[in-house]
């Protein structure tokens, strides 16, 4: 699909296939179409060229859209002056869903507390949770949700964690964005990676977290120097972070500490570290972020 507002080209030619049983995570700087792209999926925004199918449909085109797809695209959809229960008995009444289902989405979000209390005097986390209830609320196939940890405490972020991956052992297909990324790390199977409205990367998140630079052995030992002499070659970098601390690219923890034990020198710390998602999708993102910022030294 391809979208454009005005000069700005906020989606560009972006193609992918989110995949059933899985949690894909869909990431990207502000401003790089990750919104946009989850509104034309909708229906709420139209693309200028190429279409967003649902199980083969436009969304308008679905016979129960509720029952579908559910999505978190604003926490602060719902009418401030309803409560959570009627917001969703509403819903569920236009939707030809039994009532019995409310109450059970209610206390899947941990709602019950809050349910019959104005939305309008939700904290965002709770209007997190009745987003979260609202896209549950005809049991879909389809899950796509926009930033549903934002404004979550830490119990809260860890529910939607195991949430959603309970959702995609279920079969369902799960499309979850954030900023997040230790969190994503641990909740996604899949990423999608955009940059100034492109894919950038659409692959597993080994294979993401593999192809970044920053795996690395750190080492310690009193004679940093001459165990730097063992291991150098042309395939090996070595650099200082320590008067007896180096990180070495380009050869394993096991080469390493073998030439260590060849040349008798003490070694007091060999520690393997792999690059984080975090380093990858910086990689990935370093010539597509539009709003940067310096961090001060």
């Amino acid at each position: 699909m391809s979208k454009r507002y005005g000069d700005r080209r906020a989606v560009d030619d972006v193609s992918a296939t989110i995949q059933a049983g899985a949690v894909t995570g869909f990431l990207g700087p502000n401003g790089a179409g990750k919104s946009t792209t989850m509104r034309m999926i909708m229906g709420f925004d139209r693309p200028d060229a190429g279409s967003a199918l649902v199980e083969g449909r436009r969304y308008a085109d679905l016979d129960a859209p509720l029952r579908t797809v559910g999505a978190l695209l604003d926490a602060k959809a719902a009418h401030p002056g309803r409560s959570a229960r009627n917001h969703l008995i509403a819903l569920a009444a236009t939707n030809r869903i039994p009532r019995r289902r409310v109450d059970e989405v209610i206390g899947m979000t941990g709602l019950e507390s809050v349910a019959d209390k104005r939305v309008g005097g939700y904290s965002l986390g709770m209007g997190q949770r009745l987003g979260i209830a609202t896209a549950m609320l005809g049991d879909p196939g389809v899950l796509i949700l926009d930033e549903p940890v934002n404004g979550l405490d830490p119990e809260g972020v860890r529910w939607v964690r195991e949430f959603t991956r309970q959702l995609a052992r279920e079969g369902r297909t799960v499309l979850l964005s954030s900023h997040l990324m230790s969190e994503m790390a641990q909740t996604a199977d899949h990423v999608i990676v955009l940059g100034r409205g492109r894919v950038l990367a659409d692959a597993p998140i080994s294979e993401i977290v593999g192809s970044a630079s920053g795996d690395h052995v750190r080492v310690r030992s009193p004679r940093v120097g001459a165990l730097t002499a063992a291991i150098q070659s042309p395939d090996v970098t070595v650099t200082p972070v320590g008067d007896d601390t180096v990180e070495v690219r380009g050869v394993g923890a096991q080469v390493i500490g073998d030439a260590a034990a060849s040349a008798g020198i003490p070694v007091h710390e060999l520690t393997p570290v792999r690059a984080s998602l975090e380093e990858a999708y910086l990689d990935l993102t370093k010539d597509a972020v539009e709003y940067r910022t310096e961090v001060a030294r």
